[in-house]
């Protein structure tokens, strides 16, 4: 089950779980688009990996209670700004290469 982070990791901007803008690796690291797209170059900084945006829980009950009432949001904060140096030298190596053949 999808943790629906609250916010990006780097500049803690808001992502309800309705939010189209997060992108998420497949560890869950959770960003915003803008942050995917300027900062960190579709490379996240914890595992190395590339981003996709996150699915949008159902809000109501559709079916069988799967539903934001039943599976609400995580309201755990990660928030740990990217080193912007630090992370073009990470990247640097692995930025080229297509998330899939990482």
């Amino acid at each position: 089950m999808l943790e629906l982070r609250s916010s990006c990791e780097h500049c803690n901007t808001a992502l309800p779980p309705e939010s189209l803008e997060a992108r998420i690796c497949s560890y869950e690291c959770t960003f915003c688009v803008s942050c995917v797209d300027t900062i960190i170059h579709n490379v996240c900084p914890n595992c190395g990996g590339g981003f996709e945006p996150r699915p949008v829980r159902p809000s109501q009950n559709w079916k069988n209670g799967n539903c934001l009432d039943k599976d609400p949001p995580s309201g755990k904060v990660k928030h740990k700004p990217v080193d912007p140096v630090a992370h073009a030298q990470f990247s640097a190596g692995i930025r080229a290469i297509p998330p899939e053949q990482r």
